[in-house]
């Protein structure tokens, strides 16, 4: 069965306290020491230990360095990955992971990549730790990895370069476009490394979708915090309910009984506080910016105050526009979000001649066959106030002409 990893970051994330999550979730220690031997390097002993700080059962791993060659150059760094007997999958991946490093300290610091010379992920124990991860997430041959928003931490970290603001420089510049948000730390928890490792490997960042957990891994970081636990956990978990090849069989499925599926949202907020006026001004927004549908539905909320839930369904690609047109058009605070599908029919616009004048209508097939047939609301109506006919008369017309065409 396909395989899903969520890296909940809630404490920040590094090298080392993601190769810790990933023995702890059941990499095999022995299999990641002999396969790191694979990497023309030496001068480094690889330290793995339980403990239970913050009374949670966790894995600390540790390189101590020998080796003190402290500084390469980007040449040098894929030389040595490239040179190894490593599976080509885990060079793959680790090389992106260094490409993404490489990117963002060139861009800050104003050098070509040819010419980059890293200091702190140039060390060894940093090839060791992306080398190492690159070989982890090999190893539970995954089909997606989702991770949460990452916390950035505050303060200043000292580096090669001196004391820099958190988050460092090329850390900011890895995560941009990514959600994060500061944290209750004064401290550095997101490196360079760690944020390399989710930016070059994460496919969406995201709440833990819809699946089932089957395993739980806690790695642990080297500063303490008396607020928050200093871990990263992993949840290794079965195939995503919502995934690609759930909704691509599905898809299949129907489309060989004659109709046709897809993803979509459900934005929704109860709002108690709101003219109604302004409900029917934002609902007329909401269909003009691409939505699929929107509704209101009469709730109760709390102490019983009555009040009116706003459902909005949209594509994917339209959910955050419509969720800022949301806020900047309502009074509610928060937005819910729920994925889901929809089956749907092939359909057609067409023009239907009456007696009287024509009116838009929407055609339905299934097979090619027309099972249904529903007439557009505002061209009856205005065709109503062009006649003078009951609106409910154009209705039935409409029925029983397009019947006999």
């Amino acid at each position: 069965m396909d395989k899903i990893l969520y890296i909940d970051c809630f404490s920040g994330i590094s090298g080392d306290m993601m190769l810790g999550a990933l023995i702890d979730l059941g990499l095999d220690e022995d299999f990641l020491i002999a396969e790191l031997k694979k990497l023309p390097v030496k001068g480094y002993k690889i330290i793995v230990k339980k403990n239970s700080d913050y009374k949670i059962s966790c894995t600390d791993f540790k390189v101590e360095i020998s080796d003190m060659h402290t500084s390469r150059n980007y040449a040098e760094i894929k030389e040595i990955i490239k040179s190894s007997s490593l599976k080509e999958s885990v060079k793959k991946t680790a090389l992106s992971i260094f490409k993404v490093l490489a990117a963002a300290e060139s861009k800050v610091h104003s050098v070509t990549i040819d010419k980059l010379h890293f200091h702190e992920v140039g060390a060894l124990d940093s090839i060791i730790d992306i080398v190492g991860t690159a070989i982890g997430l090999d190893y539970f041959d995954l089909k997606k990895i989702y991770a949460a928003q990452v916390p950035l931490g505050s303060g200043y970290v000292n580096t090669a370069h001196g004391k820099l603001p958190v988050p460092a420089p090329a850390t900011a510049e890895i995560l941009k476009g990514v959600p994060v948000y500061a944290g209750d730390f004064d401290f550095e928890v997101t490196t360079p490394t760690g944020a390399a490792i989710l930016r070059s490997s994460v496919d969406s960042f995201c709440k833990i979708p819809f699946t089932n957990i089957d395993k739980i891994g806690y790695g642990s970081g080297s500063r303490k915090n008396d607020k928050i636990p200093n871990l990263l956990r992993l949840f290794l978990c079965g195939e995503d309910i919502h995934s690609d090849k759930d909704t691509g069989d599905i898809r299949e499925e129907a489309l060989s009984e004659g109709f046709d599926f897809e993803e979509i949202i459900i934005l929704s907020a109860n709002i108690d506080d709101m003219n109604p006026e302004l409900m029917a001004h934002l609902t007329d927004k909401i269909l003009k910016e691409n939505a699929l549908d929107v509704w209101t539905e009469p709730v109760f909320m709390k102490k019983n105050r009555q009040a009116v839930k706003l459902n909005v369904l949209c594509s994917r690609k339209e959910e955050i526009k419509l969720s800022k047109l949301i806020f900047r058009e309502s009074t509610t605070l928060g937005i819910r979000r729920v994925r889901t599908g929809r089956f749907f029919l092939e359909r057609k616009e067409d023009l239907l001649k009456l007696p009287y004048g024509e009116v838009k209508i929407k055609i339905g097939y299934l097979k090619g066959e027309i099972i249904t047939c529903s007439p557009e609301y505002d061209s009856c109506r205005q065709l109503a106030l062009k006649t003078s006919k009951p609106l409910k008369d154009i209705y039935r017309d409409v029925g029983r002409f397009f019947s006999t065409r």
